[in-house]
């Protein structure tokens, strides 16, 4: 078993903003791949289901991005996954928008979901897939920017990038994360 984490707040007027971005990557695999509907558990909701046979557990933490950490760190801790068992989906600033990255382990670069991750789970080994939504250009902008919702001409990018991502899942359940990195780009050009 798998345990895929997006990262993101759980107000309904928080739902657009960029910072929401792991919610939305969550949402679509899940419908893609016809998991379990969502339901509470570990403070947060969680959604089960398989991607090309593998067994995966969705959680979207309803802790608020700050203390991601604990919802995650009680599902890891109940189905005694280690951290490389975990991939966290998350709002990636120094990414333009529609670009991901998936690496394992490393810094939280600032992102508070991680470091609470990494300060929950004691190792920041686990895999990231950072979801690209470009820098508002100075530092004093991006609180405003990473709690901003999404403007209409995002769609254009977002939408073919989620769709990209829960079409390609299935190397990432595999552990092929530069296929599924090359798959996902290619996806995206096609879409242009």
């Amino acid at each position: 078993m798998k345990l895929w984490v997006g990262l993101g707040n759980p107000e309904p007027g928080m739902a657009r903003q960029r910072h929401n971005i792991g919610f939305m990557a969550l949402d679509v695999i899940a419908l893609r791949h016809g998991f379990a509907p969502w339901r509470k558990r570990f403070r947060g909701e969680v959604a089960e289901g398989s991607v090309d046979g593998v067994r995966i557990l969705a959680l979207k933490p309803m802790t608020y991005m700050n203390d991601s950490g604990s919802s995650v760190q009680a599902a890891a801790a109940f189905f005694k996954l280690a951290p490389g068992d975990i991939t966290a989906f998350h709002d990636e600033l120094d990414l333009a928008p529609g670009r991901i990255r998936v690496k394992r382990g490393g810094g939280a670069a600032g992102h508070n979901g991680l470091r609470s991750m990494d300060r929950h789970l004691g190792s920041p080994d686990y895999w990231r897939v950072r979801l690209g939504i470009g820098h508002p250009g100075s530092k004093e902008r991006v609180t405003g920017h990473v709690l901003g919702d999404f403007a209409k001409v995002d769609r254009d990018w977002l939408i073919p990038m989620l769709d990209a991502v829960a079409d390609a899942a299935g190397l990432l359940a595999a552990d092929k994360p530069e296929e599924f990195m090359t798959r996902v780009a290619l996806d995206m050009q096609g879409s242009k």
